[in-house]
């Protein structure tokens, strides 16, 4: 018998995006409602406990009520794109490659909260360099990052696209998260393993997909007499053996003019780069995805392929 997967949300961007990559596969049962019955919390409830796995693409508040409304079903497992559960002890974080053990947590796990996509190129940049000891836990981190407007939902994409929208934005490129509260501090913390939040800079660009996400940092404040080349070894170590998260050479990263942060739309990979000079007392640390992609509905269906045992 086919696994059964309803996607609770499935017309908003992340759930539609997530029904385009499983268009056409044979293999999974897909259980839908009808977007005029959206709102319908029977019909949804009753859903949520025919699935074997339940990817849920919902607002915060939204995704807490349907995991209630599973909590007395043991059969049915969840995959939550919301922020709600991505620091909870008992969730498995759906970052699969973010250690060698998470893939193995994740087709494990009842419940996986996947990952965000800025703490996604964030935490693929830091935790290879906590795990290895060349980032102190207190380090200052700092995470600036630019992101396609899809990245907003149905209401930025709106603003950005519709000049008869009643608040159209038309700047080419804009900061957002001024006040330093942005929901993903938290994630980026705990996965991070710092003892600090990062401060985070987010912004948004005129293009619809895709995600550049930049860690800078000083050589002298690190462990072990870090090094350009230390720090792309110990990436490239930690990222062996897979090909979602690439790690570019040091060669052809100091040979590139520039980044383009379109390059990886409609992949569910990612790229990092280390940049710098050798002997100089900076680097920059580089991921480059796509916000819908490696940073949401990509991840997601990864982790669905995980928990189904592909």
């Amino acid at each position: 018998m086919k696994p059964k997967i309803f996607i609770d949300g499935e017309h908003g961007t992340t759930g539609l995006q997530i029904r385009t990559r499983m268009a056409g596969r044979a293999d999974v049962e897909l259980l839908s409602i009808p977007e005029a019955e959206r709102r319908n919390s029977k019909m949804r409830e009753d859903l949520l406990n025919s699935a074997d796995i339940a990817i849920l693409c919902l607002p915060d508040d939204a995704a807490k009520e349907a995991v209630a409304m599973v909590a007395g079903n043991n059969s049915v497992r969840i995959i939550d794109t919301s922020t709600a559960h991505r620091v909870a002890p008992d969730w498995a974080y759906g970052f699969a490659e973010m250690d060698r053990a998470q893939a193995g947590k994740i087709a494990a796990a009842r419940h996986v909260a996947n990952p965000g996509c800025y703490p996604t190129g964030a935490i693929g940049l830091i935790r290879p360099l906590r795990a290895a000891g060349i980032l102190p836990e207190d380090y200052p981190v700092t995470v600036n990052a630019v992101s396609g407007y899809t990245g907003g939902g149905k209401q930025l994409i709106a603003q950005m696209e519709d000049a008869g929208h009643p608040d159209p934005i038309d700047a080419p490129h804009f900061l957002y998260g001024l006040p330093l509260k942005h929901k993903h501090v938290p994630e980026m913390q705990v996965h991070g393993l710092l003892a600090r939040a990062p401060l985070f800079s987010p912004s948004v660009g005129r293009f619809a997909q895709g995600m550049i996400v930049q860690v800078p940092l000083h050589l002298a404040d690190l462990n072990d007499h870090a090094s350009l080349g230390s720090i792309h070894a110990a990436l490239a170590d930690h990222y062996a053996g897979q090909d979602i998260v690439e790690v570019v050479d040091l060669k052809e990263s100091a040979a590139l003019p520039r980044v383009n942060a379109v390059e990886l739309a409609d992949t569910d990979r990612m790229k990092l780069f280390v940049f710098g000079t050798a002997g100089a007392p900076h680097v920059n640390l580089v991921a480059l995805l796509d916000n819908l992609g490696k940073g949401a509905s990509g991840a997601a269906v990864q982790n669905m392929d995980l928990m189904l045992g592909k």
